[in-house]
């Protein structure tokens, strides 16, 4: 192996630590006594893109125990679903809480 081909792998590990993954936020759906299962089945297939199945496991989720992760991303994306889900909600004139917090 010649001096240069070592200097190359040096940098390249180098640069690998330097890309830092931006933190993620969890996405959360809070149970109420007026929204609908229906319409946070709507929600989570709309705007988190889950299927019939995935979304109607996550509304259980939230009816029975409170609250439950509607999706893990990154801040900017997770804030965008928390505005999103809210707007809709007041849309169709359901008090669905929406919020995010650090995973």
């Amino acid at each position: 192996m010649s001096s240069h081909e070592s200097e190359s792998s040096g940098v390249a590990t180098q640069t690998e630590k330097q890309v830092k993954r931006p933190p993620l936020y969890k996405v959360i759906l809070h149970n109420d006594d007026y929204t609908t299962q229906e319409f946070v089945v709507h929600v989570l297939q709309s705007i988190f893109k889950h299927t019939q199945a995935r979304a109607y496991q996550l509304m259980m989720q939230v009816h029975q125990q409170g609250y439950g992760i509607a999706g893990v991303y990154p801040h900017e994306i997770a804030e965008t679903k928390v505005m999103q889900t809210t707007e809709l909600a007041r849309q169709h004139e359901f008090p669905l809480k929406c919020s995010l917090e650090e995973a």
